[in-house]
């Protein structure tokens, strides 16, 4: 996942993503300007992203690697899907597009959001973050552009793996919210 979900642009144009305009936000989460993704990333421009936890129907948690080949953390293990909100796109449009996009699949049920956050990595990189779950029972078909390899993990597992492997910051920040809130669920 990550804030990369290279692809179409929102309304499914084959817009490049460097060239897919983002709304850029203040630190109240409020619209302020657009900018294609490329100045937003290179100019560090505070954006938007949404994280979803896809589980299947024995609860088991998607996660992937990403392909070497992603703008944003190449190679690094993540536990949601997603990417960056579109210009003028809500977090739950984009929560759906991105989680049917990045799983390969159509049909799913509208994720549940659950609550949002302001990722900031200090060092220039920041967006505000929609968390969100969907269940996926339809078999996945991630673009092999994005995935390098996928499974279903148990969370345990998940769990066991957090210092295995390296894992996309911001997904990891996103998880270790997701474990605190729903702790307090």
């Amino acid at each position: 996942m990550g804030p990369a979900g290279e692809g179409v642009g929102p309304a499914g144009e084959g817009v490049g993503p460097a060239g897919e305009i983002l709304d850029i936000v203040d630190e109240n989460d409020r619209v302020i300007g657009q900018s294609p993704r490329g100045e937003v990333y290179a100019r560090g421009l505070r954006h938007r992203c949404v994280f979803i936890q896809a589980r299947d129907a024995e609860g088991r948690i998607f996660v992937h690697r990403r392909t070497p080949t992603k703008l944003v953390f190449p190679s690094l293990y993540d536990m949601f899907v997603g990417g960056v909100v579109g210009a003028g796109e809500s977090y739950d449009t984009a929560a759906l597009r991105e989680a049917e996009e990045e799983l390969g699949v159509t049909g799913l049920p509208r994720p549940r959001y659950l609550f949002k956050f302001l990722y900031d990595n200090g060092a220039g990189q920041t967006w505000w973050s929609a968390v969100y779950e969907v269940r996926c029972d339809l078999p996945v078909q991630p673009q092999a552009e994005e995935v390098a390899w996928h499974d279903f993990l148990p969370e345990e597992e998940v769990r066991r793996r957090l210092g295995d492997w390296e894992w996309v910051p911001d997904g990891l920040a996103a998880y270790e919210r997701l474990v605190a809130f729903r702790s307090t669920d």
